[in-house]
């Protein structure tokens, strides 16, 4: 995922958690927020310590960055800050994929209708 895509100071992380919307289901909870005069989307990825150790935290973060590069051209022109819960620690790639997918479908994160 390119920098351009990514959240990483801690004001914007803020701006997104204060004045932006947050949609939840089991495994992820998403914060949404229309920025102003963005081109495309931008995501920012919290995995705490309390999920796991560094390799499960850096699989549960490659799966989410994944989700994103395949939905690309569908996206919303927003923020996005992903934050997973205790559970995604035991899923696979596929099953983290269909829940991420799952749940910015509810936060309509999304373009056009998602099958």
């Amino acid at each position: 995922m390119e920098k351009a895509y990514r959240i990483k100071r801690n004001e914007d992380f803020q701006a997104v958690y204060k004045k932006g919307q947050s949609v939840a289901n089991r495994q992820f909870i998403v914060y949404r927020y229309k920025g102003t005069d963005l081109d495309h989307f931008r995501i920012g990825i919290s995995v705490s310590k309390k999920i796991g150790n560094a390799v499960t935290r850096n699989r549960i973060k490659r799966a989410i960055r994944e989700t994103f590069k395949v939905y690309k051209e569908d996206m919303v022109a927003m923020d996005f800050i992903i934050i997973a819960r205790k559970p995604a620690a035991e899923m696979t790639v596929a099953e983290i994929h269909k829940s991420l997918t799952h749940v910015l479908k509810i936060a309509k994160g999304f373009n056009k209708k998602m099958n």
